[in-house]
């Protein structure tokens, strides 16, 4: 999926869960740009293009540990440990990445290293994804009216 389409899903959760949450900005920010780290791995994604995130590309794949619930236990672990704050909205914006993108045509190996694969049938980019990245748009706005109330 694109980005565009892993932060509206990431929103939705974000404002559902945000009067539940004590530390309100960190967590925002935290969920949202964990939704973006996955894609690191990408040289074509926006967080990718950066040169100095290339050094990931050199050592793996896209798709491929980065883009796995084993790779996000770890981190989330340190997290936990070191910046508690943090782990929740972490595990939050990237596990919806990774939930989203197992739903593609290409899909995620779910428990790297084990090859087995959870894909789904959407295209990137594809006519359907623009359907439910438009659907999240609109569900996201009456969401946040709700919580601005």
């Amino acid at each position: 999926m694109l980005i565009r389409t892993h932060l509206a899903i990431t929103l939705l959760f974000v404002l559902a869960l945000l009067s539940r949450v004590e530390h309100q900005i960190i967590f925002v920010i935290v969920a949202l740009v964990a939704t973006f780290i996955p894609d690191i791995d990408s040289r074509y994604s926006t967080i990718g293009k950066n040169k100095i995130n290339r050094i990931f590309q050199f050592f793996t794949k896209h798709r491929g540990i980065i883009h796995s619930f084993t790779f996000l236990f770890l981190l989330t672990l340190i997290f936990l440990f070191f910046v508690p704050v943090i782990a929740f909205p972490f595990f939050l914006g990237y596990s919806l990445h990774l939930l989203a993108d197992s739903f593609t045509i290409e899909g995620i190996q779910p428990f790297y290293p084990i090859k087995a694969k959870s894909h789904g049938v959407l295209e990137t980019g594809g006519r359907t994804e623009f359907f439910i990245l438009i659907a999240f748009i609109i569900i996201d706005f009456f969401v946040l009216l709700s919580v601005v109330r």
